[in-house]
């Protein structure tokens, strides 16, 4: 709800549910999921900066578009390291469904820099994560985390409209990750 309005305390809540995230998904076997969270509570730190000391042109961080190039790179470097670590936790551990974990996590790792860097698309990305992840935690029956990925599909669609709302039409410059 906070990321919607750009508002910077988004990143202080991210910080604390992160917390408890880790330990619950540790707890039900999603290796990947729980490592995401360590990520998570990282990233907080790096978006709060990112929101209150970036600038963008003298001015405060604005929201921008990524070009189709930066997308190619972002869904390819997914992609490679979905396979990479889907194939090694599916060899090495007992972790369950451990292609779409990875996926979920290396998704939210690159999209949770989007949301940092204020790319309108991270909204998108966002989506397709989140519908996996309802699958994920429904069949390991997080039934409560599962609603909250509910919640979190109509934040989304809400994000999208409120940074529409907010743009400024500007083409982003800058490099992914």
């Amino acid at each position: 709800m906070l990321a919607m309005r750009q508002n910077v305390w988004c990143w202080a809540c991210a910080f604390v549910s992160t917390a408890l995230f880790t330990w619950v998904f540790f707890d039900v076997s999603l290796v990947m999921e729980s490592l995401l969270n360590v990520y998570y509570m990282a990233m907080a730190v790096y978006g709060y900066r990112s929101w209150t000391q970036g600038k963008d042109n003298g001015r405060q961080l604005s929201i921008r578009f990524w070009t189709p190039a930066y997308h190619v790179y972002a869904l390819s470097l997914v992609a490679v390291l979905t396979l990479m670590s889907g194939y090694f936790l599916s060899q090495k551990t007992e972790a369950a469904w451990p292609y779409l974990d990875s996926f979920t996590t290396w998704g939210a790792v690159v999209t949770t820099y989007m949301v940092a860097r204020k790319i309108f698309e991270n909204w998108i990305y966002w989506f397709v994560i989140n519908s996996v992840a309802l699958f994920l935690y429904i069949e390991r029956g997080l039934y409560p985390t599962a609603l909250l990925m509910m919640i979190y599909l109509v934040l989304v669609i809400i994000g999208i409209i409120s940074w529409s709302r907010q743009l400024e039409p500007v083409l982003s410059e800058e490099a992914p990750i």
